[in-house]
């Protein structure tokens, strides 16, 4: 077998500035990658660095080289073991450059797929049948806007509702959302923005305006406070900073109920899957996440929602034109039996 490969960069427009308690951003770079074997079958995968993480464009684009040049040298997509331990040592470190190797992961899993004829839940034997709903991102904004986008959101068929805070009108901005969304699901975020008194605080105001959980209330550096939060807060608790791969897990087993999953911060399909199940072993429901980020590495995360509890999987939704179609979302209803031919389901648009 011979295998190419290549990747470009996208500099995509969001439909509107997205706003988390760490800043507004108007666009979003995605980087592509393309696996193609002799016959001409190509493998797409996708992945959205994030300044957070330790990436950046420039990052991205010094790392893929080799990375690549792993591929092309082992040169058999099914080898996907060996491959992924050969780009961990690539990197150094199994935190680092994690949307590379993510956008590399997904395009060798798409190649794989489309080389055996199966959707990749098929090739995982998981049941599409058990369907999850994605949560809309409500980004923060002003608080007229925010509740505009959110009535807005509701009545084009979304249920699930995820509104950004960590602002000093928190509570002003709940209301607004929850006045114009009053049947609405509603899970907030805080990006670490809240100490823990604060937050522990908010969770008493969140809990009786029908919040369903408290995404990241603390900073990551505050193992103590995220505990604190779940101890004496009225709500549940999610862990995304504070839980970035499935090694981390064990630490805020304790501390919180629902780990965040996403490719792009734990470095592919199969470090997801090693963090889910790590979650679930140590009984907490997991919420699949994503960048804002394309359908190159949304539609293979799709896959992976019979395994968990949630899905917060919007990111091409919050794009002002993806070049990529993936899984169908209709209201966030994730249909992984609809229009989903072998593979991932991407496809160029």
């Amino acid at each position: 077998m011979t295998l190419t490969t290549d990747f470009t960069w996208h500099d995509l427009p969001l439909d509107v500035p997205f706003g988390i308690s760490r800043g507004t951003t108007e666009r979003s770079g995605n980087v592509v990658v393309r696996v193609t074997d002799e016959d001409g079958t190509v493998g797409i995968g996708g992945g959205a660095p994030v300044e957070y993480y330790g990436e950046s464009r420039e990052s991205v684009e010094s790392v893929l080289p080799d990375l690549l040049s792993v591929v092309e040298d082992v040169d058999d997509p099914f080898q996907l073991q060996r491959i992924e331990r050969r780009l961990r040592d690539v990197v150094g470190d199994a935190t680092s450059d994690p949307a590379a190797r993510s956008a590399v992961s997904v395009a060798l899993h798409d190649l794989v797929c489309k080389r055996l004829d199966v959707p990749l839940y098929r090739y995982w034997g998981l049941d599409p049948d058990r369907p999850v709903t994605s949560s809309f991102t409500i980004g923060l904004a002003d608080t007229e806007a925010m509740a505009d986008r959110a009535a807005e959101t509701v009545d084009a068929g979304y249920s699930v509702l995820k509104v950004k805070l960590g602002t000093d009108r928190d509570r002003e901005v709940v209301r607004a959302v929850r006045a114009a969304a009053p049947e609405a699901t509603v899970r907030v975020d805080a990006n670490e923005a809240w100490d823990p008194d604060e937050a522990v605080a908010m969770t008493e105001f969140l809990a009786d305006h029908g919040v369903e959980f408290v995404e990241q209330p603390v900073p990551a550096a505050d193992p103590e406070g995220l505990a604190r939060v779940r101890e004496e807060g009225a709500l549940p608790v999610a862990a995304d900073e504070s839980c970035v791969t499935a090694r981390d897990v064990p630490a805020v087993a304790d501390s919180v109920d629902v780990v965040v999953v996403k490719l792009a911060k734990c470095g592919g399909l199969q470090a997801a899957r090693r963090q889910i199940h790590t979650a679930h072993a140590h009984d907490l429901d997991v919420m699949l996440g994503c960048m804002t980020e394309s359908n190159a590495s949304i539609a293979a995360a799709a896959h992976l929602t019979p395994l968990v509890e949630y899905a917060d999987l919007d990111g091409a939704l919050l794009l002002a034109d993806d070049p990529f179609d993936g899984v169908p979302m209709p209201g966030g209803r994730i249909d992984l039996t609809a229009s989903v031919g072998p593979g991932t389901g991407v496809s160029e648009r």
